[in-house]
Order: structure tokens, then C-alpha cells, then sequence
């Protein structure tokens, strides 16, 4: 699977969903990738605020930009 050009490692997000970080803004730190190695449609996020990392899909965040 390849990474969408509009979702690039150190975008700013404004995370829409789960509820305990929905409206807080966070930077992209990557790809997900599976035990075996293959990715899959999910990124890992950095909280800004809480400085916790979620593991979302695209729906659940915004790019904001670098």
C-alpha cells in the first residue's frame, strides 16, 4: 500500500475522532506497520497537548499542513 501524497511524516493534524482527543492538534510520525511488516491505512499521531501517540485512519484526522 502506498502512502497518500496529501499525508506526509511531520504534517500538522487537527485529530477529529476518538472523543479523548477530538479537537486537539497533532503532528504526523508515521505509517502504522503490521507484526509481518506490511502497512495498513493507519497513521501514528503525536498529540501535541497530552503528548500521548493514537493510531487513527484518515477519517479521523484533518491535514493541516507542515
Amino acid at each position: 500500500m502506498q502512502i497518500p501524497k496529501s499525508i506526509q511524516i511531520g504534517d500538522k493534524v487537527l485529530i477529529l475522532r476518538p472523543a479523548y482527543v477530538a479537537g486537539k492538534f497533532g503532528v504526523i510520525c508515521g505509517r502504522e506497520s503490521l507484526a509481518d511488516g506490511q502497512s495498513n491505512n493507519r497513521w501514528l499521531i503525536q498529540a501535541e497537548i497530552d503528548n500521548i501517540v493514537v493510531s487513527l485512519t484518515p477519517q479521523d484526522f484533518q491535514v493541516l499542513g507542515h
